[in-house]
């Protein structure tokens, strides 16, 4: 068994996938829409592991959760990049280009290597060794 696929709503359909396909080499398919349901959506694919549905529909409430105190619920999800220096360097170019490090990079308690940041809506990302 593995998890297909994680959905986030955003409020900026085409920010959003720009940032997956920037950062994270993300392929994209062509945009969904059910004009009936004021529904579009993206499926993003990476080089292995579960995809990623990015969709917007205008009736969709913002999220009142918090991503730096956290909620229960789904927190985060994160992307294992394969190395320490992989980590460091795109957590450093996501400084550099204004985004949001919550915590790290650094060794968990529990062995792993990790950062946390924001994505351009302020759904909370890890990236991996």
């Amino acid at each position: 068994m593995k998890i297909e696929h994680v959905a986030i709503y955003a409020k900026n359909l085409e920010a959003l996938r720009d940032f997956y396909m920037k950062y994270f080499q993300a392929i994209s398919n062509e945009m969904y829409e059910n004009p009936k349901k004021g529904f579009r959506s993206y499926f993003l694919s990476f080089s292995a592991g579960a995809r990623l549905e990015l969709m917007q529909k205008e009736s969709i409430p913002a999220s009142q959760n918090d991503p730096i105190a956290q909620a229960t619920g789904l927190t985060h999800f994160a992307f294992s990049l394969g190395s320490r220096g992989s980590v460091d360097r795109l957590a450093e170019r996501l400084r550099r280009d204004g985004f949001r490090i919550v915590d790290g990079p650094r060794q968990t308690g529990d062995g792993y290597y990790e950062c946390a940041f924001l994505d351009p809506e302020g759904n909370r990302i890890e990236i991996t060794e």
